[in-house]
């Protein structure tokens, strides 16, 4: 992630149009402008506001970035821990005032009990593959008090119609990994970061694996483009929504 410390860093100092390329490993780029990851509560999307909007008590921020959610959580009186691997990352977030922004990996994260758990900015594709997203949702938990919540965006990778998404999945299948399996580097200002794991995942499969670990899943929102907005629980009872059937992960 230091190439991304770095456009932060750069924007904060003033570099307002920086933008930073994520590299896929079939050599697809895409440019990202850094200034998305400085948006207002007005800039947020639908989903972001929904997950805000849901958030209670003690929360911690995973892969904070900025720390844009977590100020906006600040604002609204919510104590928040924000976690991010990157120090340029962390400082950025204290500049900007974020109250408690640590330097930590979450699996380093041990002791503490939070009542939510963010992870916005498809987040949750930090887990890298499926056997990734077992071990972080079994951390996750011990993370959690009773009753806790975890609130994750994804993006369901079947809900393209790109050919070169679609050959990318499809050698996926062909390997045995999941469609979802990314492999990414990142680049910025001529830096190139070592390639590493980002996993994209359909609902019905992250509602399969976590059932099997002691989760309900909740589909809040999803929108024509797969993006979508889940709820997480270990309880019995979930707040009203679309509750997602507990089916087999989903593989083709």
């Amino acid at each position: 992630m230091k190439p991304l410390g770095l456009a932060l860093i750069d924007y904060r100092r003033g570099s307002k149009s920086a933008s930073i390329t994520i590299i896929r490993d079939d050599g697809l780029e895409v440019d990202v402008p850094v200034s998305s990851f400085f948006r207002g509560p007005e800039d947020l999307t639908v989903l972001e506001r929904m997950a805000l909007d849901r958030c209670r008590d003690h929360v911690l921020d995973v892969g904070a970035g900025s720390g844009h959610h977590s100020l906006v959580l600040q604002k609204r009186g919510l104590p928040v821990c924000a976690i991010d691997i990157s120090a340029e990352a962390v400082q950025v977030m204290r500049d900007a005032g974020v109250a408690d922004a640590r330097e930590v990996n979450v699996f380093q994260l041990v002791g503490s009990r939070f009542d939510t758990i963010i992870m916005l900015g498809h987040g949750i594709g930090m887990a890298e593959d499926i056997n990734g997203l077992r071990r972080l949702l079994k951390h996750l938990a011990a993370l959690l008090r009773p009753e806790g919540q975890l609130l994750a965006d994804s993006v369901d990778p079947r809900a393209t119609g790109e050919p070169q998404h679609l050959a990318y999945h499809e050698a996926n299948r062909k390997a045995g990994r999941y469609p979802g399996e990314t492999r990414l580097r990142l680049r910025f200002k001529g830096q190139t970061g070592p390639e590493y794991g980002w996993l994209l995942i359909d609902p019905e499969t992250l509602a399969a694996e976590a059932s099997a670990l002691g989760w309900t899943t909740e589909v809040i929102h999803q929108e024509a483009d797969g993006n979508y907005l889940a709820r997480l629980i270990r309880a019995k009872a979930v707040s009203r929504g679309s509750i997602l059937p507990h089916k087999q992960p989903h593989r083709t």
